[in-house]
This record gives C-alpha cells, sequence and structure tokens, in this order.
C-alpha cells in the first residue's frame, strides 16, 4: 500500500513538471509595449566583420543603417526585409526601414570581398529574443527533475 502510494505521488510530480514544460513551450511571453522611435546604427564593414555585429530594435522602429567600407567594396543585405546596400572604400551609404517583423535577422555581406566572405555576417533582433528566455526556463525545469530524481 505505501509503495503505490510513492508511486502516485512520484507520477504526479512529474506530471506537474511535464505540465510545467508545456506551459513554457507554449505560453505567451508578453512584454511591455514601446513606442516605434528612430534608431540609427554605424556599421563599420571591413574583411570580414561588421561592427557593431549585432543590432537590437524594437518592432515599430525606423531603422536608418550608416555603412561604412573601411577597406574594399562591401554590401549588406538583410535576410527577410529584401534590402541591400553597397558601399565603397571610404564612403557611407544609408539604408533606412521599418522594422515591421519580429524575430532575428541575419545581415550578411552582398558582395564578395575575400576568402572569408560567408563568414561575414551579422544579426538584426526585432523585439525580444523569447526562443533565448524558453530555453533558459526549459534548462532550470531540466535541473528541477535531476534534483527530484535524486530525491527518489
Amino acid at each position: 500500500m505505501r509503495e503505490t502510494w510513492g508511486r502516485r505521488l512520484e507520477a504526479g510530480r512529474w506530471a506537474a513538471l511535464a505540465g510545467l514544460v508545456v506551459l513554457v513551450l507554449l505560453a505567451p511571453i508578453t512584454v511591455e509595449a514601446t513606442r516605434p522611435a528612430e534608431r540609427t546604427f554605424r556599421i563599420q564593414a571591413s574583411q570580414f566583420a561588421y561592427s557593431p555585429p549585432v543590432l537590437a530594435v524594437n518592432p515599430g522602429d525606423r531603422v536608418t543603417i550608416e555603412l561604412v567600407a573601411t577597406d574594399v567594396v562591401h554590401g549588406l543585405a538583410i535576410d527577410g526585409y529584401d534590402l541591400e546596400t553597397t558601399a565603397e572604400p571610404g564612403r557611407s551609404v544609408r539604408l533606412t526601414f521599418v522594422a515591421n517583423r519580429e524575430g532575428s535577422f541575419r545581415f550578411r555581406c552582398s558582395v564578395t570581398c575575400g576568402n572569408m566572405h560567408p563568414f561575414m555576417i551579422g544579426k538584426l533582433q526585432v523585439g525580444q529574443n523569447s526562443l533565448l528566455w524558453r530555453g533558459a526556463l526549459l534548462a532550470l525545469l531540466a535541473l528541477v527533475a535531476g534534483v527530484w530524481r535524486g530525491w527518489a
């Protein structure tokens, strides 16, 4: 009788943990709405990197990217936005758009600039990175599950 009660208690713990996992995966993560703003970034492109490599904006922001090539001709193409521009050494070009799509978008050099050209990439983060937070919560739940297993 006591052994059956213990198994039920253990099964209940695992069911509760499974419920939490489903909640973490499916529950919407709400963030405080911010007013769209004007955001300007100056990106220096040199063989084979962008500086800064990551741009973070809020949905609805009007984004202006000033691209400056420091050594050879470089381009900047933003996947998911169908935007592209090219800058010659010592000259800057501007690219303006509204960040109306949430998520992580890769930007890459659109002009072959040398051997390592395929690795010249950056990231445009529009909105909060909910995948990161969900992953952190799942890792925490996995830790809790490991502790529970150790107690049993």
